[in-house]
């Protein structure tokens, strides 16, 4: 893990990486949820964290316009691989993994 991931935040994806190592064979389809507020640029940085990757990517507006919510389905090659994109997502700001 990273060392400038907060000790919370690391002992989550070393939890999240144990369960994928036991739940699932790799390489896999795997589907993330974000919620961001509604911002093109916001949309756009999240998007391009998985440029390349064939993922099938979904949005979703609030009822009041003001949030978006995305999911994102994509085969990845192993559980670092998925721990390594909501690394890479977690630097927008304002971004909700769920």
């Amino acid at each position: 893990m990273q060392m400038s991931l907060d000790k919370k935040t690391a002992e989550f994806y070393d939890r999240l990486k144990t369960q994928l190592e036991g739940d699932t064979s790799w390489p896999s389809l795997y589907l993330y949820k974000f919620i961001v507020p509604a911002s093109n640029k916001k949309i756009t940085e999240i998007e391009s964290v998985f440029d390349g990757t064939n993922a099938e990517i979904s949005t979703r507006d609030s009822s009041k316009g003001t949030y978006t919510s995305l999911s994102i389905k994509v085969i990845l090659d192993s559980p670092e691989a998925v721990i390594q994109k909501y690394i890479e997502v977690s630097k927008v700001e304002g971004v909700i993994s769920l």
